[in-house]
């Protein structure tokens, strides 16, 4: 639903025991597959939009384990962690220690997974639009929805609802004890903003908003009617999910 303007966990993933003393040694890498069946090849010749998601994961970790191809070894990853975002959310350590992984396919699939939050931190030359809390969802949730702790993030927008810049204030828990409102305001002033949208995730992945969430937001509310900054919502992210206080009517009465 798009805003009225007011009048001007960690994941937990199982190891996997690793192969019996006397294993072949051999390791079936993409180049072992039918032609056919190589996503590196695929992804040169249609395009990696063409490709599901663990044939695109199978072209980072280039090579399977004994009996195993590495098409296999992705899609078995995917499953174990429950997709993309389970997969970025699995420690470094834990995520070496999958069979088939080791330590230097996990640093590269870290590297992966900071490279595309990095990109999503980047604003293109145009700003981006937010319209609604769906819009500052599909804007944050990757990178968000993947932190194993909680983190205040602040988008401030111009007059036409334009992100201006995207700002993380805090990491750890979201309070109103914890969270001070004039550092939110101070950042809204500093890039001449006149609206603010507030979001945090709830790493447990259940986005329903705490009686804690509820105060902050009417402390955010307050402050800004009386700074002439519209807090237009504070957008709540999960796994998967996502809510929007001001949709429900929580924090916005103030």
């Amino acid at each position: 639903m798009p805003w009225a303007r007011r009048s001007a966990g960690r994941v937990a993933v199982r190891a996997v025991s690793e192969e019996p003393a006397g294993a072949p040694e051999w390791l079936p890498g993409i180049k072992d597959l039918p032609p056919t069946e190589r996503p590196r090849e695929r992804l040169i010749q249609q395009g990696a939009a063409a490709l599901a998601t663990h044939e695109l994961l199978a072209i980072v970790l280039r090579s399977g384990t004994p009996g195993r191809p590495v098409t296999q070894l992705a899609q078995d990853l995917l499953v174990r962690c429950g997709g993309l975002t389970g997969l970025a959310r699995v420690p470094l350590t834990e995520l070496q220690r999958q069979r088939g992984v080791g330590a230097a396919k996990a640093a590269e699939l870290k590297a992966v997974f900071e490279l595309a939050r990095r990109f999503h931190l980047e604003q293109p030359e145009e700003r981006v639009q937010v319209r609604s809390p769906a819009d500052v969802a599909h804007l944050l949730r990757l990178e968000m929805a993947a932190l194993e702790h909680e983190q205040f993030r602040v988008l401030i927008l111009d007059a036409k609802n334009r992100v201006i810049a995207s700002r993380r204030l805090y990491d750890g828990t979201v309070t109103s004890a914890h969270v001070r409102v004039g550092e939110v305001f101070r950042e809204v002033v500093r890039h001449n903003g006149v609206a603010v949208v507030a979001v945090h995730n709830h790493p447990s992945g259940d986005p329903t908003p705490s009686p804690d969430d509820v105060a902050l937001t009417r402390e955010l509310v307050a402050a800004g009617r009386l700074l002439d900054v519209e807090v237009l919502d504070h957008v709540v992210i999960g796994h998967g999910r996502w809510v929007s206080l001001k949709e429900r009517g929580l924090g916005f009465d103030a």
